[in-house]
Parts: structure tokens; sequence; C-alpha cells
């Protein structure tokens, strides 16, 4: 691969530092810098969509063929990466890289010509309504129901680890239509309007970071409209594995992983050692620094050869799961450098300094306070969008033939 930018990518870069310069004001900037979730609160990520949506880089993925930009992979990839660098709000990405999409894949006209465009101005907010208790991992097993009433589906059951259903307003689900068959038989792929409407409940399940990102959906006899449903009836299996290619790697994992790292060195030039040098400077923490940045640089040629793949026209394949896999693993691994190079001030764990506009102390320097809460966050990072062991089994089988 040739990794020499191009004079038009260079001219690209250029021209997304300016506009992240223009527009990426120091409070959006400030309220980001205190999350620890995988996502910015909504609020601020909502405003920072809506300025990306008006200047048209919400859907940056897009063709122009779905009302997008039309950017090459290079140009996405320099995009996020320079996004990540900048401290840029992490946008709920459900609808403009993973539902969006799909649906231009699978969906009807009709369902083209009603969500595509709201996605784009960031009219709407998705959550996945995919694992349930008892059927995370084997996501086959899910048993939520939808039974056929004339030209409706009526829906019950219940979905769990739903990140951001407490304020999505829409919702991508698989249920289960028909139990005849194997597990990955008889499923369907719907879409939910309103996650207000009636049967449906919410119930919120906090992280040990203190974040509430998760929750547990109910449905009881849940009504929709079977034109709601996207692809043909007990083929959803088909249509989520597509999805789940865009969900575990999608284009760039690696660029925020840059910025996390670029951050502990950071850290470690301010920290000291036990012998009252910098903690960069010594040379076991070196090393370990060293070491993970070779590990973050192998991910990101892995990316490189997922986004030559992209650009000749073909999906993302096993690659996500490789690159899902050792992105998820390193995020992890950073977490555990940043506790250390803090030291005590990583210990205290006051989650209300993470609010935006919180009067509450934090008892350290502005560098520890997230510290600890990013990397109990991290933990679930190996188990969401198909956990670790779930990765290499995919791979075993796609890769290794095994």
């Amino acid at each position: 691969m040739d990794l020499k930018l191009s004079n038009e990518h260079e001219a690209f870069r250029e021209e997304v530092r300016t506009f992240l310069d223009d527009n990426l004001t120091e409070n959006l900037r400030a309220r980001t810098s205190v999350q620890a979730s995988i996502r910015t609160d909504p609020e601020t990520a909502g405003e920072w969509a809506r300025i990306l949506g008006k200047k048209g880089w919400l859907t940056y993925n897009w063709p122009t063929s779905m009302g997008g930009p039309g950017w090459d992979v290079v140009k996405r990839y320099i995009f996020e990466f320079e996004s990540s660098i900048a401290g840029a709000p992490i946008i709920n990405s459900m609808g403009y890289r993973m539902v969006g999409p799909l649906i231009d894949k699978y969906g009807s006209q009709e369902q083209k010509d009603f969500y595509l465009p709201r996605i784009s101005k960031h009219e709407d907010s998705w959550c996945q309504g995919y694992s349930e208790p008892g059927a995370g991992s084997d996501l086959a097993s899910l048993q939520t129901r939808a039974t056929s009433d004339g030209d409706d589906y009526i829906i019950n059951g219940t979905k769990i680890w739903t990140t951001g259903a407490h304020y999505a307003n829409r919702c991508f689900c698989l249920v289960r239509t028909d139990n005849s068959g194997k597990k990955q038989e008889g499923i369907s792929f719907v879409l939910i309007d309103d996650m207000t409407a009636p049967g449906i409940s919410i119930r919120p399940i906090l992280t040990i970071s203190g974040d509430h990102e998760l929750n547990q959906v109910f449905f009881d006899d849940v009504r929709i409209p079977k034109s709601n449903r996207v692809g043909p009836e007990n083929e959803g299996w088909t249509v989520a594995k597509y999805l789940l290619e865009f969900e575990r790697g999608g284009i760039a994992y690696t660029p925020s992983l840059k910025a996390g790292l670029e951050n502990v060195k950071a850290i470690a030039k301010a920290e000291s050692s036990g012998t009252g040098e910098r903690l960069i400077d010594d040379p076991t923490f070196a090393k370990r620094l060293s070491d993970l940045e070779i590990k973050l640089m192998a991910a990101e040629f892995t990316e490189m050869r997922q986004m030559s793949a992209l650009s000749q026209g073909q999906n993302p394949g096993a690659n996500s799961s490789i690159v899902k896999l050792k992105g998820s693993e390193l995020l992890q691994e950073m977490g555990e450098l940043r506790i250390e190079a803090i030291g005590f001030y990583s210990l205290p764990y006051i989650t209300e300094t993470r609010d935006p506009g919180s009067n509450a102390f934090f008892p350290g320097p502005e560098r520890a306070r997230t510290a600890m809460a990013k990397y109990l966050n991290g933990r679930a990072s190996t188990i969401y969008a198909g956990s670790s062991e779930v990765q290499r089994t995919i791979l075993a089988k796609q890769v290794l033939q095994l």
C-alpha cells in the first residue's frame, strides 16, 4: 500500500482542520473532555451533530446517492482522525453509521425517502434492540416475539444493554416471527418509530463508571406496522449480519485510540517517576508505552487494509472482527497505563465532577479527573458489539477455515 497522502487528501486534511478550528468551540471541547462514556452526552453531541449536519458532514460515510458527501475511505479516515485529535464530541452513530446504510441496502424506497433525510439532519436518535437476557453473544437465541395481526406486528419481550434507549426516539430491533427451523431462521428486522409508544418501558442500568448509557427495554403488546419491517420476513439474520460489520469495524477504530495515546504521553510528561525524573523518561514505563504504540500501529495498518478493501467496493467482512478485537483490548491496556501514570490521584471517584456545568470539586489535577471512570467504562469494550470470544470464533471460521 502507498501510505503517502495525495495532494487532494492533504488539501482535504487542511479543510477539515480549518472547519474544526472555526466550529469546534472551547465549550464543546470542555464538555467532551469530562466524558468517560463511549459517547458524549446527548445534548453536547446533538449540538455538534447539528453543526456537522448543516455542513453536510454528519453522514460523512454516505455516498452521494444517499445524500452524503461521497468521500472516499481515505477522506473518511482523515475526518475521523482529525476530529478525534481535536477532541470533538462523539455522536451516537447508530443512525448514520449503522441503520442508515442498512436501510439503503435492504429498505423499501418509502423507508429510504423517510428515514435517510432525517438521519442526515440529526432529527432522530436511534438505539439498537439486539441483545436479550440469555441472548447476548448468542444473539440468534433471541425470544422477543412479533406476532402477526393483519397489517401489524404485536411485539412482546425484552431487550437489554440497550445503549441510549433513555433518550432515543427510534429503535431498530430484531424480533422472532417464526419458531420453526434453525434459530437463525425466523428472525425479522423491524423499525420502532416511537420509544414512548404504549407498552414500551425503559429501566436504566448504571455502569461501574457511574454512567447511564445502558438500559433494559420491555415490550408489552407494542403494535407496529408491518411496513416497518426491513427486508423479507424471517430473513432478518442476513440483514443483521450486514449491520454488525459496520458496528464492529466501520472505517476507523484507531483515531480515538491514537488520541488516547497522546493523552497518556502528556500525562507521563507531567508526572514524576519514583526516582524523581519525568515518568516518560523512566525506562520501564517508556518501554510499556512504546509497546502499546507498536500494537496500535499494527491495528492501524489492519484498518488501512480494510480501507483498501472498502475502496474497491468490498464489505468490511472478517477484518471488522480483527479491528474490534484488537481495538477493544488496546483500549483496556491504555486505560490501565493511564491509571498507573496518574497514580494516587486516579483513586478519587466523584462522578458528579464529570457532569457538564457541575460545581463539584475534584481533589486532584485536571488530567486525573476521568482516568478511573475511563478505565472502568473500558472494561465493557471486550464485551459490547460482540465479545472478544465471539470475534475469535468468527476469525477461526472465516479466516482460518477451522
